[in-house]
């Protein structure tokens, strides 16, 4: 059998920085892996009719605890069969429960984990949603209780201190991809 793909999976809360350092990253690891795969959760939400573009969801029973674990583990083992076809995988998402993220460092063979770690004040002067001003109910890292990283392969404090470039040029660096 061929090579197998790295599953690179960017996560952290809500305004974090996974969808454009997640895909940055996605666009130069393209340049040398034509057929790389991008996953952002919040497409794949706004695809799947659960929510809207700007977030609202629609689908207030999709966003369970149970159904948020469901979907974690089906999208990871989706993840799981690319990879296992030789195909690279960026993928970003919260994903917030310890026991989906063991799972994915005991079954993806080329694991990566790259937690964006932001402070609550930056997160709340980020607010692109208006998840943090406006009061919402069932947000992450807010009301609802999510296990932070704690086996990442790398933590990235993003808190404007660095460019998204600049902080995609060193995971490129540290993933051996030049």
């Amino acid at each position: 059998m061929s090579k197998k793909g790295t599953v690179y999976f960017f996560t952290g809360l809500a305004g974090a920085g996974k969808t454009t350092i997640g895909g940055l990253f996605y666009q130069r690891l393209k340049e040398k892996k034509a057929d790389a795969i991008l996953i952002d959760g919040d497409l794949s939400r706004t695809w799947a009719g659960h929510s809207t573009e700007d977030g609202k969801i629609l689908l207030e029973d999709r966003y369970t605890t149970e159904a948020r674990k469901a979907g974690a583990f089906a999208c990871f083992q989706g993840c799981k069969y690319y990879a296992e076809q030789g195909r690279d995988v960026v993928i970003c998402s919260i994903a917030m429960y310890t026991e989906v993220r063991a799972w994915n460092r005991e079954n993806i063979e080329n694991y990566r984990e790259v937690y964006l770690k932001v402070t609550h004040e930056t997160l709340y002067k980020r607010d692109q949603k208006k998840l943090y001003s406006s009061r919402a109910k069932n947000v992450v890292g807010v009301d609802l209780p999510w296990d932070e990283p704690g086996h990442s392969s790398i933590v990235i404090q993003n808190d404007g201190c660095e460019t998204p470039e600049e902080i995609v040029g060193r995971l490129v660096r540290f993933f051996g991809l030049e």
